[in-house]
C-alpha cells in the first residue's frame, strides 16, 4: 500500500472534499471582522489576570519551547 497514492487515505486523497476545504481556508485571507470598541478597549485595559494562571502560562511556554519528539514544532 502507497500512502501517495492510497486514496481511502483522508490525508493524500486530493479528492477528499474536507482536504480541499481546509487547504481554501489556509490560503484564505484571515481579518478581524471590526475594530474592538472603546468600551472593548477599556475592559481588556481593565483585565487582570489570575498570577496562578500567569505563571502556569509561563511554565508551559517555557516547557513546550524545548520540547523534544513527538511533540515537536518545527
Amino acid at each position: 500500500m502507497n500512502p501517495e497514492t492510497d486514496t481511502d487515505n483522508p490525508e493524500t486523497d486530493t479528492d477528499n472534499p474536507a482536504k480541499r476545504a481546509d487547504e481554501r481556508d489556509a490560503a484564505a485571507a484571515h481579518q478581524a471582522d471590526r475594530p474592538p470598541t472603546p468600551a472593548e478597549e477599556h475592559a481588556a485595559e481593565e483585565n487582570e489576570l489570575d498570577p496562578k494562571t500567569a505563571e502556569a502560562y509561563e511554565e508551559m511556554a517555557k516547557l513546550g519551547a524545548h520540547v523534544k519528539g513527538e511533540g515537536q514544532i518545527d
